[in-house]
């Protein structure tokens, strides 16, 4: 059975993803969470601790995801996979994201927690680059330049631009990555 403290969390992602930090109630997670509000403001102080322990809490939840087996090449075509906003819980921790992009600009306490999960998956992409042995490439770089592009094609396709489809956004970030990484034409779109 989960703790009080990870069911608010639990409830605390659902909740923001579909209503928003602003249009949360601290007493609607309370009750999804089935604990008294009393112990929510307990455990956090403010609606910015709460997003920050959410977002948190999600990526630490996706864990199991991320650790990803096979060889590099299947294993980075993956990676790129699971960062993008597929519907259900991918879509949903996007919303997070972007919650915390827009509360981050405004509220600088929120920085260094957007820079941990950033630094989180950017130690992700690093490794796995460098355990892929894929020659003499910059794996930091590489892994800066595919997160870059992962956020910028997947707020396209979370905002349902017609121009790019999660499909196009997975070929572009895919045809990018596989470009840095030397690999074959024909391994980088397939």
């Amino acid at each position: 059975m989960s703790s009080s403290r990870e069911r608010i969390l639990d409830a605390a992602v659902v909740r923001i993803a579909s209503d928003g930090i602003d249009a949360v109630r601290i007493a609607r997670i309370a009750m999804d969470a089935r604990v008294s509000t009393a112990l929510v403001h307990y455990h956090f102080a403010t609606r910015e601790a709460l997003l920050a322990e959410a977002l948190e809490h999600s990526f630490a939840t996706a864990g199991e995801v991320r650790d990803g087996t096979g060889d590099p090449v299947t294993r980075l075509r993956a990676m790129v996979e699971q960062c993008l906003p597929l519907p259900g819980e991918q879509e949903r921790d996007w919303v997070l994201w972007v919650e915390l992009w827009l509360r981050a600009v405004r509220h600088p306490e929120l920085r260094p927690t957007a820079a941990k999960l950033y630094a989180n998956m950017h130690d992700w992409f690093r490794e796995a680059i460098e355990e892929g042995e894929f020659g003499p490439v910059d794996a930091a770089a590489i892994a800066d330049r595919a997160l870059a592009l992962i956020d910028g094609f997947g707020v396209r396709a979370l905002l349902g631009d017609p121009a790019i489809p999660l499909e196009r956004a997975r070929d572009e970030v895919w045809h990018a990555l596989a470009g840095d990484l030397g690999l074959r034409a024909g391994t980088a779109t397939s």
